[in-house]
């Protein structure tokens, strides 16, 4: 097979979070494959076909990459941040596994700057101990899956990242979680509200666990709950390196 397949991430947004190493993939592909936001920030160019596709196809998107590298195409399947992290790289994986034919394509996963690094960069270190990342999408895991990983999370004293906390298809999710993590922990856990990450609409709001609510947050907002640790230097926000 003389196709190629790689799986990218773009950044938070802004152009300089791109790697070097994924422009020059995107520079030599010859089709970019990706949900329709993350597609719209690959230039055009001759000799490139962009590919673009809902937010709810990652399997058909997935095998239709698969498809292209397999005739011979130089692919890239684009995600934002991280294409490991809730995104891409997992769904071709699953496309995958049920497509042997072609299990022998060359395929690469580059990594990218995920929304929870950028987000905690901005912010300051709130991720500087022990942390996890949750998605709050109930569309692919029932939500008393995410519930329990919740409070388990809270209860063991994790930094937290929330992905994907509100939509305007699940509005009540994020309220939800808040009031298990209310329930799990203490109401003056310090909680970053980073939304559009290095867009020109950037905004960080910290509040503590009590002053937190749902219309806070939307699609576009990483949301980062800190431990019990976790506290203010100026307008800084950092985890100590050291548990006590």
């Amino acid at each position: 097979m003389t196709g190629t397949l790689t799986i990218a991430g773009l950044g938070p947004g802004d152009d300089a979070l791109v790697t070097p190493e994924v422009s020059v993939a995107l520079a030599a592909a010859t089709d970019v494959v990706g949900y329709a936001p993350y597609v719209a920030r690959v230039a055009p160019r001759d000799g490139l076909t962009l590919h673009p596709s809902d937010n709810r196809v990652e399997l058909q998107r997935a095998s239709e990459a698969l498809r292209l590298a397999a005739e011979g195409r130089q692919v890239v399947v684009v995600s934002s941040g991280d294409p490991g992290v809730f995104a891409m790289a997992s769904a071709v994986f699953e496309a995958l596994e049920g497509a042997p034919q072609w299990q022998k394509l060359p395929i690469r996963v580059l990594p990218g700057v995920t929304a929870m690094l950028a987000a905690a960069a901005r912010a300051g270190a709130p991720l500087g101990h022990d942390f996890c990342a949750i998605n709050l999408s109930d569309n692919l895991k029932p939500w008393a899956a995410i519930e329990k990983r919740l409070r388990l999370a809270a209860e063991a004293d994790f930094a937290i990242a929330l992905y994907n906390p509100r939509s305007a298809s699940r509005p009540e999710g994020f309220g939800r979680a808040l009031a298990v993590l209310r329930e799990a922990a203490r109401g003056d856990r310090l909680v970053i509200f980073a939304r559009a990450i290095s867009a020109p609409d950037e905004r960080i709001e910290t509040v503590t666990l009590d002053e937190a609510r749902p219309e806070m947050a939307d699609m576009r907002t990483l949301v980062i709950v800190g431990n019990s640790q976790t506290r203010r230097v100026g307008r800084w926000v950092y985890a100590p390196r050291q548990v006590r």
